[in-house]
């Protein structure tokens, strides 16, 4: 199973805005660079709603590649967030993390993998299993 490493609380205290550009960065045809910057932004204000609930936490594993959840990957995790059909979050079965995209069926609950070398795992009623939180962003390394 996929597992979790480094998973850390977010601590919103800290107060480093970054700047933004201010208009948006074409991912078409190109354009004219622009010169013209932006007011700055704060990322915990912009990928954290609920901080008290907000943890990040490093992808080991290649379960979820095919929904562009890579290896080595930090997700921004809320717990706070009531699971709904096709979200992706950090579930709890029988002991161990994994990651999967909950599917609800008329058979039951299935965690899901992105990645066809895994098999969607059903959740069976003898289970021990807990939707741990919800990922809410994924922060990509694009250098690696």
């Amino acid at each position: 199973m996929e597992k979790l490493d480094d998973i850390r609380r977010v601590t919103p205290e800290t107060d480093r805005p970054v700047a933004v550009m201010g208009e948006a960065v074409p991912a078409g045809f190109p354009s004219p660079a622009q010169d013209k910057n932006g007011d700055s932004i704060d990322l915990n204000r912009e990928l954290i709603t609920h901080p008290a609930s907000t943890f990040c936490a490093r992808v080991a594993g290649d379960s979820m590649r095919d929904c562009g959840i890579d290896d080595g990957d930090l997700l921004v995790i809320d717990k706070s967030l009531h699971p709904r059909d096709g979200d992706v979050a950090v579930c709890f079965v029988d002991g161990e993390f994994t990651l999967k995209r909950i599917s609800l069926r008329r058979d039951g609950l299935w965690l899901v993998p992105a990645n066809p070398a895994y098999p969607a795992l059903h959740v069976s009623e003898s289970s021990n299993f807990q939707v741990w939180g919800i990922v809410s962003y994924v922060i990509k390394d694009m250098r690696r």
